[in-house]
């Protein structure tokens, strides 16, 4: 399916009603987790990536990607999430590093070069 009969498919249930809302300020970047709505009342989590940058012009825009996880990939979700971030703090951090959130380590990862 292209993306403009995905977007078109799924709008209805995209555009749910806000039930929750928790944003989280890290480094450059904002992350948002957002529980909505169904109109058949189903709950879905929505996690969006917001960057701000700056146009030549000077003035500001903002990049965001977002994730639309539904209840029924919750814990498979958060099993992969947590043995990811399991690997990381175990193999992949030098003890003087500590957590990421406090050097700022993984706050500047450029997803294009991925």
């Amino acid at each position: 399916m292209y993306s403009e009969d995905f977007d078109g498919a799924n709008a209805q249930e995209r555009s749910g009603e806000d039930v929750f809302s928790k944003p989280v300020r890290a480094g450059k970047r904002t992350y948002f987790f957002d529980v909505k709505t169904t109109k058949g009342n189903d709950y879905y989590l929505t996690i969006t990536e917001s960057k701000r940058k700056v146009e030549k012009d000077g003035s500001f825009v903002y990049d965001k990607h977002k994730i639309f996880l539904y209840k029924e990939d919750f814990d498979k979700f958060t099993t992969g999430l947590q043995e990811v971030i399991d690997y990381i703090k175990t193999n992949c951090l030098k003890e003087e590093d500590g957590p990421a959130s406090e050097n700022g380590n993984f706050t500047d990862v450029n997803f294009e070069e991925l």
